[in-house]
């Protein structure tokens, strides 16, 4: 099983995006039982908060629901929990390392750097453009399942 985190500053608008959009992927290509997949906050300003409307409106538009889902914190454990630690960010990415630690395993990376154009995915909290950021979270995901099926293929060859 792949264990998979993403990871934002607040848990209610990217790093839910992200998990629900490669849960239902893997849905759709019936390996959902390969993985978890979860997600967290780096800080606790929204801890216990459900996901944010402007995220869960743009998810409904595909049918995807986020029903259940509240903010939790990013905890020290979750580095051994976890095989991928994903965040948003680069300000998220040191942000997971405070909490975390060093990345000793290389477990610890930003959703677009699978992408053919890594660059950071930006807050819809601040910026209010869901849209924008569920293209961003939705190839960067994508990119991700592909880096999955080319680290697998690569063991097997």
């Amino acid at each position: 099983m792949i264990k998979i985190l993403f990871v934002c500053h607040g848990n209610i608008c990217r790093s839910p995006m992200a998990e629900f959009v490669l849960k239902d992927m893997v849905k759709r290509i019936g390996k959902e039982k390969n993985f978890l997949i979860a997600s967290a906050a780096t800080s606790s300003e929204e801890i216990g908060n459900p996901v944010h409307y402007g995220t869960r409106k743009k998810l409904l538009e595909y049918g995807i629901s986020t029903d259940g889902k509240y903010a939790v914190k990013l905890k020290a454990s979750d580095y051994d929990k976890y095989d991928y630690i994903i965040g948003m960010e680069k300000i998220n990415i040191a942000n997971i390392l405070r909490i975390t630690g060093e990345d000793k395993n290389k477990k610890v990376f930003r959703l677009l750097d699978f992408s053919k154009n890594p660059r950071d995915i930006a807050d819809p909290w601040y910026t209010g453009n869901f849209d924008e950021t569920y293209n961003d979270v939705k190839e960067g995901c994508e990119s991700f399942l592909q880096y999955l099926k080319k680290k697998a293929e690569d063991l097997h060859n």
